[in-house]
């Protein structure tokens, strides 16, 4: 891109493609709204995650020739594409890839066909736990290397011999009714209002609310239609009159043509820093000072519902989750049973 100098980073023990530029607001701008955008304090320059979209955007090679040998960068390329022929998200194929690219560096004496099981384990103890590197990074390596190997190499790694982490029990964070009404009254702007309060009012997720299409919106039977969200499935959640009615104001006013919310350029999605920065504001406006993200008004959804009495199986559905044990989380924030329990020191 015209105006950006690029090179490869590696910053907080993940490959990262920094950008520099002039310190111009219309320049800055722009860059933010780049998927995945950051600024490092420590490195004193703004960064995108290394993957291929932003490699040929910006000019770099798909994979360093410097750093791989030929034969690891072509089956990269080919596991690349495999994943993308199989519709994986591009989350998911920058994850894998990542962790992929740092795994084969780790053993770049060594080729494809004498990588072993011991390698593995190798890697996951003098590296990813000496390193102490998240619980997920583990995951998404070793779901990772499995299916590698088993696409590129036809071979099969006993990722069994590797103990997965024990899985973190997080409670989702939630906040009041009073708290989210104050956060969506807060935003000005009918764009960004319409935005915040679809999220909460159907449980979605933010590349949900940013896949949307107009005619996703099915006015006459009250209902709102979420194609492909995530694990590739297709759902329906219902709106009620006063949705639809903040819908078609904020649709006279902006004639969306392609996405339902779109950025200044008609036709081109909605950025999701700038959703994130819309909710950040609105959470100032509003005199909260928990760090309330995007997926708290989804959790916060499920919470409120399962208080109100709806059953948690219909949650389940509402919300696209495919095991009811993910759904039944909600349960342990909800306070409709909570309440209900006298503590013994009320008997003292």
């Amino acid at each position: 891109m015209k105006n950006f100098k690029a090179r490869l980073i590696n910053h907080k023990d993940q490959r990262r493609i920094a950008v520099e530029f002039e310190n111009k607001p219309t320049l800055r701008q722009r860059f933010k709204k780049l998927r995945g955008a950051k600024w490092s304090a420590s490195k004193r320059v703004w960064h995108l995650p290394d993957n291929k979209t932003y490699r040929k955007q910006f000019g770099l090679p798909i994979y360093n020739h410097n750093l791989l040998s030929e034969e690891k960068i072509n089956q990269l390329e080919y596991f690349n594409n495999w994943l993308t022929a199989q519709r994986y998200s591009e989350s998911t194929e920058n994850a894998y890839l990542n962790v992929l690219r740092v795994f084969l560096m780790f053993f770049n004496h060594k080729s494809l066909a004498d990588i072993e099981n011991e390698d593995i384990i190798l890697f996951n103890n003098d590296y990813i736990l000496k390193k102490k590197l998240s619980n997920s990074y583990q995951n998404q390596f070793i779901n990772a290397i499995k299916l590698f190997f088993k696409t590129v190499e036809n071979r099969r790694i006993d990722v069994e011999l590797i103990q997965r982490p024990r899985k973190e029990k997080r409670l989702p964070k939630v906040i009041s009714k009073k708290e989210v009404k104050a956060i969506l009254d807060a935003p000005i702007n009918l764009k960004h209002r319409t935005i915040l309060t679809l999220i909460y009012a159907c449980g979605l997720r933010r590349a949900e609310i940013l896949s949307l299409k107009p005619t996703d919106v099915l006015s006459d039977r009250k209902v709102l239609y979420i194609e492909q969200s995530k694990g590739k499935k297709d759902r329906i959640v219902s709106i009620s009159d006063d949705i639809i009615e903040l819908l078609r104001d904020y649709y006279k006013a902006f004639k969306p043509k392609t996405w339902l919310f779109e950025g200044q350029t008609p036709g081109k999605q909605y950025s999701p820093t700038s959703i994130q920065a819309v909710l950040k504001k609105a959470v100032k406006k509003a005199g909260i000072k928990k760090p309330v993200t995007l997926h708290w008004l989804r959790h916060s959804y499920a919470t409120h519902l399962h208080e109100s009495g709806t059953d948690i199986r219909f949650i389940q559905e509402l919300l696209g989750h495919k095991s009811s044990k993910t759904t039944e989380i909600y349960t342990h924030v909800s306070n409709k049973s909570i309440q209900n329990i006298r503590s013994p020191y009320d008997d003292l």
